[in-house]
Parts: structure tokens; C-alpha cells; sequence
């Protein structure tokens, strides 16, 4: 069944459950059907997780945004979704089932009747950080398969992980139906991939004064082949071709020399990233001058991977402590996997979670100079967090007085204080320590901090509006520290 057949059969199951591996376009098909949805005037809300991005990496943020999105897109749910908030109103503090009780199914089922059948894309649950909020999440969206009077469908999006897979086990099969988005026929696959590669690399012909033909039939069908059915290896390779410093044709011809030899399913996805660092973070260059980029890759890049919120370059620098240069440079020669807006108030993201995937297994990059230890990134960022929260001081933000709202306050003011970097620091410290292989220094050095810093550390987050959050980090806090006194 096609999904918008899908979405317009009244007497379809309730979730869509669109799951593929990495790289077969799973986000590009959600947001088309968000975009037709909205389009047709049937798209009810959205939601796209994306890991390593402060609001839309967790779920604490996902019921409420869907019910904001409904008083919009149905606007009869609004006054019920307005008397919830007023009757509830620490609602967004709240658990994930009472959120969903409050905020959205009791306002379904007690709206007037509608004839107009909606639909919400989630995209990408598997890259919300807790497997436990996911299998919840997917119960608790079961539910909306028995609402009456409003009919509400969720199209979702996933990998085929096995907390995925379980959460799924846990509901009726009367509730959804599942379509393999990598089972589908490779011809038809490598159709599309041929299509797009001749539609983007023929422009690049006049542009640079290439002969004809270029590409050429044997050249799109060994591109085709290499990718392998997989849509990321074939953007890419495009941008590894289109940005690189020799010119398309040379950069061409680095992609189709590299190994044709597929070990895994990824395999020729990951030779292009081997074939990209290699040129690109490296270059032409000698065993001493290798080393010292490829360990500034490392430490760059080693960090961006594992932050949990993406920031500008400029900001990025002062949290890792590495002159911006430093950055800048390395940032700009990984343009084919790292998205560097030209508008440096930006962030900087990756372009795929394959990427990141990639340098964190050492079965896949085969090249040791660019695998980064994980556990090791961390436990370094989360030193360099302990540094930036050491060096808040009261009134740090140099206010004209004790009981000011945080709402008088203007955000440059805020900024100025407590610049993004030490926001960061203040936010995600702990979540490094947690992910990282700690010694009993780093334990030390937590002690000292709260003996020192406590207060200026809760005054920080209550500037930046994280007070909830720091409650949650003091309850984990007390647990790790009471067993890491046997422990240590």
C-alpha cells in the first residue's frame, strides 16, 4: 500500500511504521509527506528527533510541541488543550503519559466530531536518547486507534533497532502495519539513484567545461552500484565531487578508485568517508604533517560527535578550548559530511548520523588515524565543562538586583553573562561524565565543584531557564555519588 493511500483509507491501521537502515532516505520520504500533508491541509503536527540537538533529542519536549501543533491545525481542539494548560500548569514538567492524557487524548475525545482525517509525522524516533520514552511513546500513541469523534494517524519513522522492534511487539497488530523501507526491490532503488546522480553531476559539465559525454553511462553505473541501494552514499559522493579542490573530474576518480569490495552493508558507504577524510582532512601531505591533521581531526571532530547540542563554530571553539582557526580550518575541509553555514551564528551539524556511526566503530573506519574512542571524547568534554562551570561567580550576569524576573532580564544580557559554551557546560556536564570512562579524579573534581560552585552553578541555570533540568542532574548526582563512595 502507498503511504498516502495510506493516509486518505479511513479504514487503515492507525501507525505507519516506515522503517530502514541508515542511508536508505527514511527522512526525506517524512518530510515529503509532511510537506503533501500540509499541502492538502491534513498534516496535524510533526515531529522530527535528531540526536545531538537540545529539544528534539529527548522526548521531554515531544507531547507538548504535537499539542501546540494540533490548536493550530484543529482549532476546534483549542479551547480543551487551553483548559488543560490552565487546570495543569506545570504540565510541561510532567511524565510523558500525563502529558499525553492532558494534552492531547482528552482533548481528542471530547472535541466536537470531525469528518477530516489527520495525520502526525514523527520522524526518526530511534534518535530520541532513551529507549524507555520511545516503547512509552509508541504505547501511549496505540491509543489514539480507539478515538471516535476525531481520527488521528501517525506516520513514524525508524531504524530497525531492536528497542524499536520490541516496543512494536508490545502493541496490537490491529494498531499498525510496518513496510521495510531497505526490503524494497533494488532496481527500483538504483533507478532512483541513477536519476539522481544524472540530474546532479550533468550540471557540473558546463559549469567546469568538461568533455562530452561526462558522466557518461559506465560512470553513473558504477556509482549506482557503489551506492548499494543506500540514498546518503549517493549525496555524499555528490558533494565529495562537487565541493573538492580538484575539480570534479578528479574527485571522481578518487570515488571510483577506492575498494569494490562490499564486506558489510555499509561497506562502500564507508569506503567513501575513508576516501573523503583521506583527501580532504589529510590531503597530499607528508607522515609528520599527516599525523598532526589527523589528530586535530580527532580532537575537533572527536568532540562534535559526541556533544549532545550542536553550536556555532566560534562557540565551539571556546568550549573545547582550541583557537577557532583551528576549527575553522579543519571545519572547512569536511564540508562533504559537516553542514558549516556560511552564517556563522549557525550550527554546525552533521549531514547524517552515518557519519557518526562510522568514526565511532572501529569495524567500519578502517582507517585508525580518524576512529575516535567514544568513552574517551566524553570523559575529555566533560573536563572541559568542569572547567567553563568552575569559572561562574555570583551575579555573574552582574544584575541590578536580588528578585529581578527572568523575564526583565534582556537575553544579551544573559549572553554576555553565561555565553553559549558555558550554557552548554552548565546543561550537559554530567551527561558526559555518565558516557564516559571517569577516574577517581574526575570524581575529585565533581566534589570540589559542589563544595566551591553549587550555588553559582544553580543561579546560571535558572538565568538560562534550565532549573528543572538541574534538579534531575542533582537527583542522578546523589545516586552516583553515594555509590561511587564504595566505589572509588
Amino acid at each position: 500500500m502507498q503511504i498516502m493511500d495510506w493516509c486518505e483509507d479511513p479504514d487503515s491501521k492507525c501507525i505507519f511504521w516506515l522503517n530502514g537502515m541508515a542511508g536508505t532516505g527514511k527522512s526525506t520520504i517524512a518530510r515529503t509527506i509532511a510537506q503533501e500533508l500540509a499541502e492538502k491541509k491534513r498534516l496535524a503536527a510533526s515531529f522530527f528527533f535528531t540526536r545531538g540537538k537540545k529539544d528534539i533529542s529527548h522526548s521531554r519536549m515531544f507531547f507538548t510541541t504535537i499539542a501546540a501543533q494540533l490548536a493550530i491545525s484543529l482549532p476546534v481542539l483549542r479551547p480543551f488543550i487551553s483548559d488543560a494548560i490552565d487546570n495543569n500548569p506545570d504540565i510541561f514538567k510532567r511524565g510523558l503519559r500525563e502529558q499525553w492524557n492532558q494534552l492531547i487524548l482528552n482533548p481528542l475525545k471530547y472535541a466536537p466530531a470531525q469528518s477530516i482525517q489527520l495525520v502526525v509525522v514523527v520522524d526518526a524516533l530511534d534518535e530520541c536518547d532513551s529507549m524507555q520514552d520511545i516503547q512509552l511513546i509508541l504505547l501511549l500513541l496505540e491509543e489514539a486507534k480507539d478515538l471516535e469523534t476525531v481520527r488521528i494517524k501517525i506516520f513514524l519513522t525508524s531504524r530497525p533497532e531492536i528497542p524499536i522492534f520490541d516496543g512494536f511487539r508490545q502493541l496490537s497488530g490491529e494498531a499498525y502495519q510496518d513496510f521495510i523501507l531497505h526490503n524494497i526491490p533494488l532496481d527500483i532503488v538504483n533507478a532512483d539513484i541513477s536519476t539522481f546522480f544524472w540530474q546532479k553531476l550533468s550540471p557540473l559539465k558546463a559549469k567546469h567545461g568538461l568533455g562530452t559525454p561526462w558522466p557518461d553511462e559506465l560512470i553513473i553505473e558504477q556509482l549506482v552500484e557503489r551506492a548499494a541501494g543506500l540514498f546518503i552514499y549517493a549525496a555524499t559522493t555528490l558533494r565529495f565531487i562537487q565541493d573538492g579542490p580538484d575539480g570534479p573530474e578528479e574527485q571522481l576518480s578518487l570515488v571510483l578508485s577506492a575498494t569494490k569490495s562490499p564486506l558489510s552493508a555499509t561497506a562502500h558507504l564507508d569506503g567513501i568517508y575513508t576516501t573523503l577524510l583521506q583527501h580532504s582532512a589529510l590531503g597530499k601531505r607528508g607522515f609528520q604533517e599527516s599525523e598532526r591533521l589527523a589528530g586535530r581531526f580527532r580532537q575537533v571532530v572527536g568532540f562534535i560527535v559526541v556533544m549532545l547540542n550542536t553550536m556555532p563554530a566560534r562557540n565551539l571553539a571556546q568550549l573545547f578550548q582550541i583557537p577557532f582557526k583551528m576549527v575553522a580550518v579543519t571545519l572547512d575541509s569536511l564540508r562533504s559530511v559537516l553542514n558549516v553555514p556560511e552564517d556563522e551564528s549557525q550550527p554546525v551539524r552533521l549531514f547524517h548520523p552515518s557519519f557518526r556511526g562510522f568514526l565511532l566503530d572501529s569495524q567500519r573506519c578502517s582507517d585508525s588515524r580518524f576512529q575516535i574512542d567514544e568513552k574517551e571524547r566524553h570523559i575529555s568534554l566533560f573536563r572541559k565543562c568542569m572547567e567553563h562551570i568552575s569559572q561562574l561567580q555570583e551575579n555573574i550576569c552582574g544584575l541590578w538586583g536580588p528578585g529581578v524576573l527572568i523575564t526583565e532580564i534582556p537575553n544579551h544580557t544573559i549572553q554576555r553573562g553565561i555565553p553559549p559554551h558555558a550554557q552548554y557546560a552548565c546543561r550537559y556536564w554530567l551527561d558526559h561524565w555518565r558516557l564516559g570512562n571517569p577516574v577517581e579524579e574526575d570524581i575529585k573534581t565533581i566534589r570540589q565543584f559542589l563544595e566551591q560552585h553549587f550555588l553559582h552553578w544553580l543561579e546560571g541555570l535558572s538565568l538560562i531557564g534550565e532549573v528543572s533540568n538541574g534538579v534531575h542532574i542533582i537527583i542522578a548526582l546523589e545516586e552516583i555519588l553515594s555509590v561511587s563512595c564504595n566505589g572509588y
